[in-house]
């Protein structure tokens, strides 16, 4: 049976298959005797009234995140930067630095297969995007050198988020309404799901005091997406990364925007690089990506071990941040995200959606009642992982190495040496470790973690080393599952 998206009205829309699909155009832009990779754009309307199937739209989204772009798809940014400003050295193609620095997304999302992360090799730069190509340094003044994260279960991952953000807001919205009821300033701690993002206080006026805010940006949105936490949804991350990394621009995000209106921003004799319909597939299949779990070894040994190394993992708190289970109230997915940016589609008139606990890749999220439990080993919560410098044996290591972004409290983002905690469900399929992807094993992940982590640390180290061995036993046994014919 196919699958089903699930449209606006929360009726459940059977699609009949048959896709509606805009030939791409033969004459290459850049006056080539050439065709442009992708082969071919869909649009929105053809998704929403069914003329498109799911398998269909995941398909499409599928050859988004694998074709290699070329100049006739609008591969490159002559003219702008990664930031979007002005760009003077037009005839740079490639700068692997400051960006365009790949034509697929599957150049740094494919280990152990599509969609997941990458080596060290494929490494990206973020910050230099907004300058000139930078060609000759990779300094830290320059860049944050960052590892690629898979992005299997990140359909569950964005819902998560949704709803934790909508717990938080509600609070907010709580304390206000309490504290002009009252005449008195309120008080109200910020705990959804278990997590606590510490307090808000709000006064008789409305007037709000952020400072008690942890880990979390001031607006009380989670942020689930990229190290640092950073980008709201699926949809925010692909159209930004489109450009960044490729050069080829959402019209949503360039065309549509009101800020910009410019069907050719980037200079490149190429309109609609990518329809809003092509951001819709390539969104949904991202969040179609099988969700990791647990694959125990064959060895009974091992087994055994990898069984008792989770109880260890807990008893020496590392279940603090990297909460085992959290649960979702609904299993359906959907975009696009309501709390999107302005240059990120949020027309809530275009949901799509599908239930995660039934279409998709297998395996799929565990469905329990009428939402689901989402096993991901985080709390979607930033923390430190850093000593303070003057602590003699201080573990710098998961300080942000960029000292250009050094700055405190940047826009309620708690400063630049805060990442949100790493999902471990994927920690057996997900080497290299760490933020810059230089660590071979997750013994060495573990042994970086200072600040927040330094007592969980601490306790592993003193742990006998047969109990250390069985901890990373345990984590080497969360996985991305191989894939099935069926």
């Amino acid at each position: 049976m196919k699958a089903r998206l699930a449209l606006p009205i929360v009726v459940a829309l059977i699609l009949t298959g048959i896709g509606v699909l805009l030939a791409q155009d033969e004459l290459c832009p850049a006056g080539l005797p050439e065709r442009p990779a992708l082969s071919r754009h869909i649009e929105q309307a053809d998704i929403l009234d069914g003329s498109l199937s799911f398998d269909e739209v995941l398909e499409h989204g599928e050859e988004l995140f694998t074709v290699l772009f070329n100049v006739c798809d609008g591969q490159g940014r002559p003219a702008t930067t990664g930031g979007l400003a002005a760009r003077k050295a037009d005839e740079m193609a490639f700068s692997r630095v400051s960006a365009p620095d790949s034509n697929s997304c599957f150049s740094c999302h494919n280990q152990p297969r599509v969609g997941g992360g990458a080596e060290f090799v494929g490494n990206v730069f973020l910050l230099a995007q907004h300058e000139d190509p930078i060609l000759e340094t990779t300094s830290m003044m320059s860049s944050n050198h960052r590892n690629p994260l898979g992005m299997f279960g990140a359909g569950p991952i964005e819902m998560l988020a949704r709803e934790m953000t909508s717990d938080l807001q509600a609070l907010r919205e709580t304390a206000l309404e309490k504290a002009k009821a009252q005449n008195t300033a309120v008080t109200i701690e910020l705990v959804t799901k278990g997590v606590r993002f510490g307090e808000l206080t709000v006064a008789a006026d409305g007037a709000q005091d952020s400072s008690g805010i942890e880990g979390v940006d001031h607006d009380l949105v989670i942020k689930p997406f990229h190290q640092a936490g950073t980008k709201i949804s699926l949809r925010q991350f692909s159209a930004n990364a489109m450009n960044q990394h490729h050069g080829m621009q959402a019209e949503e995000r360039f065309d549509l925007n009101p800020d910009i209106m410019d069907p050719d921003y980037d200079q490149d004799g190429v309109e609609r690089e990518l329809t809003i319909g092509d951001i819709t597939a390539v969104t949904l299949f991202q969040a179609a990506l099988a969700t990791p779990g647990r694959l125990l070894p064959e060895d009974p040994d091992r087994r055994a071990e990898a069984i008792r190394g989770e109880l260890i993992f807990e008893q020496i708190n590392c279940t603090s941040c990297h909460v085992p289970e959290l649960p979702l109230e609904s299993r359906f997915f959907s975009d696009p995200n309501p709390f999107n940016p302005s240059n990120t589609m949020t027309d809530m008139s275009q949901i799509v959606s599908f239930d995660m606990t039934a279409d998709g890749p297998e395996p799929r999220l565990e469905r329990q009642g009428d939402g689901a439990i989402v096993r991901a080993f985080t709390d979607l919560k930033r923390h430190s992982l850093c000593d303070p410098l003057e602590q003699a044996d201080a573990i710098r290591f998961f300080c942000n190495e960029t000292l250009r972004d050094s700055r405190p409290d940047v826009d309620g983002r708690h400063g630049s040496e805060f990442f949100i905690t790493r999902k471990l469900w994927d920690a057996g399929s997900s080497a290299p470790y760490g933020h810059r992807g230089d660590l071979t094993t997750v013994s060495e992940a573990i042994l970086m973690h200072g600040g927040e982590g330094r007592a969980s640390r601490d306790a592993f180290t003193e742990l006998p080393f047969s109990d250390q061995r069985a901890v990373v036993e345990f984590l080497l046994s969360l996985q991305v599952a191989p894939e099935t014919d069926s």
